[in-house]
This record gives C-alpha cells, structure tokens and sequence, in this order.
C-alpha cells in the first residue's frame, strides 16, 4: 500500500461506510467509526440545518473520527462546505463533481478531503488539487454509478496517482477486500452491506428485500439521462426502463423518480421506492451489528491473505 490510510484517519480498520442518501445518518455513521471504520453522513440534497444536526449527534455517539459526504451537484453543496469547517469534521468525501473550489479552504481547516471518482483523468485531476485520497468507484456499487467496473477501473487509477486509493463496488466480505488490496488499493469503501445492520434506520421492509435479493437482482436506470443509478428491480424500476425506452421525456422521468427513495427507506414501499443496492446484495443474507460485519469481513480477509 502506497500510504497507510488507517494511520492518516486514525481508524482500526481501512473501511468506509458509503455515503448513501437517506441512509447514512448519524446512528450508521458513529456505529461504524465506533467499530473501528469511518462512519460517514451523508448530505445528499437534506436541508443543512438537518446535517448541522446530524453532525453534532454523531459527535455524542462517537469520539472517533467520521466524514461528511457532500453532492456536489446538490443545491446546498456551498452551505454543506462551510458547516463542515464550523462543525469540525475531519473527513469530507465528495461524489457527482469537481470540488476544486472548496479543497483549498478545506486543506485550510485541516480537513482530510477525499472525492469519489469514476475515471483516471478525474483521479488525477485531484490529485493536482491536493486531495488527501481518491475514492475508485466501480459501476458495480448502489446508487449513482459510473461507466467502469471496480476491476478495471481500480489499478488503473492506482496506477496514475501517488496518494492512497479506496477501492469501493462490489465489495461485500473479505474476499472484496483482498481483491481490492491486490489491485492496490490502500483501503474500501462498503455500502449494500451496512444496508443489513442493525444500526442502519432504513425501514424493515427495505432490509429485507436486500437480504432476499439474488445475484442478478440489480438493474441501472437513468441511463438515457445521464445519471445511471442502480436499484433492485421492482415496479418502480420496471415502469422507468419502459420510460426510456419509450423515448420518455426527461421531464416525465424526473416526475415518475421523484421522493421515489424517501419512500424507500422511510415509508418501506418496495414497489414504488428506489431500493438503491449494489451488485453484491445477493451475497448479503442476514440482519447483523455494525461490528459483527466489520469483524467478520476482516476475520475473512485475514484468512484470504493466509491462503494465499
């Protein structure tokens, strides 16, 4: 490994938790740090007086180090930038942009800055920004995806940079992990599992249809809009594929996605929700604790390395 991403952050072990909307909140966030990971709230498109809150709640529940995602396409992406310097948080990732214009007064308050990237041209456009870290993202991960698997696209942008690089897609026990060491990175980024703890606050009904799902259980939508987003399969998924073909209007699209996660994860409809999961959640099988999933996917990953 290039740099030692544990003794960077100051965390037992080289996992993120995703920075997934409506999901990552404070009691995901500080269950992971406080299991040795880093916990991470995410600031999607909520009202930043709520992630001000979140914030200072993660702080009670935990006194380990935790970042803050920020979507930089999101319309509060400048507030959400200046309250993480006035809540002090010493981790910010980034996803859906460039956050050029905000390293230099985040470097400033001595924040650890770590954008997620899709390509080795957006890697190394951080890295001459003076990001800390980069996030590769294969197409195999929930939610927001790109165009390159975590297999090809990670050693590339390994390749290209000298800063640590978090491998994140399609990692889901310590098999992905030892994967992703091999291709080089210094660390991994994990979310459709934690989607299965006890300390994740999405409705029941979501968990289990993560833990039900099989391997070709996930679908990407939003390809025509150029915003791909992968999901499991279900009424809402099918009724927006046969949009896009249609030739739907972008309008029309919007409309049918519109609140479409919210009743995911608060409202439990898993037919006219966005149950956003990566490709890996036919692997996920069972409800557990934050740090029985950390443990048991490091315990794997030790006894990987061993037989190797």
């Amino acid at each position: 490994m290039k740099k030692d991403i544990c003794g960077i952050l100051g965390i037992k072990y080289p996992i993120f938790q995703g920075g997934m909307a409506w999901v990552s909140e404070s009691t995901l966030a500080a269950a992971v740090s406080n299991a040795g990971g880093l916990g991470i709230i995410a600031g999607a498109n909520a009202p930043a007086s709520h992630i001000r809150d979140e914030i200072r709640k993660t702080k009670k529940l935990t006194d380990k180090p935790f970042g803050l995602n920020i979507m930089l396409l999101s319309d509060n992406a400048d507030e959400l930038a200046d309250i993480a310097i006035e809540e002090g948080v010493k981790v910010i990732t980034t996803g859906a942009g460039n956050p050029g214009k905000y390293i230099d007064k985040w470097k400033n308050a001595g924040i650890v800055v770590i954008p997620v990237v899709a390509s080795v041209a957006l890697a190394k456009r951080m890295e001459r920004c003076g990001v800390d870290a980069v996030i590769a993202e294969g197409c195999e991960s929930g939610g927001h995806v790109g165009k390159l698997t975590t297999m090809a696209l990670l050693p590339q942008v390994v390749d290209a940079v000298n800063i640590p690089v978090i491998g994140a897609g399609g990692i889901g026990d310590g098999r992905g992990i030892a994967a992703a060491f091999i291709l080089g990175a210094s660390g991994v980024q994990v979310g459709t599992r934690f989607l299965a703890s006890e300390e994740c606050q999405i409705h029941d009904n979501y968990k289990n249809a993560v833990i039900k799902s099989k391997d070709i259980d996930t679908v990407v939508t939003g390809r025509c809009t150029g915003h791909p987003v992968q999901v499991l399969k279900n009424k809402l998924a099918k009724e927006y594929l046969k949009l896009e073909s249609d030739n739907a209007s972008i309008e029309a699209l919007e409309e049918l996605g519109k609140g479409a996660l919210r009743r995911a994860v608060v409202d439990g409809d898993i037919e006219n929700g966005s149950l956003m999961a990566g490709q890996i959640s036919g692997m996920v099988k069972k409800v557990q604790s934050v740090k029985e999933i950390i443990e048991e996917m490091f315990s794997e990953y030790e006894e990987v390395k061993r037989s190797l």
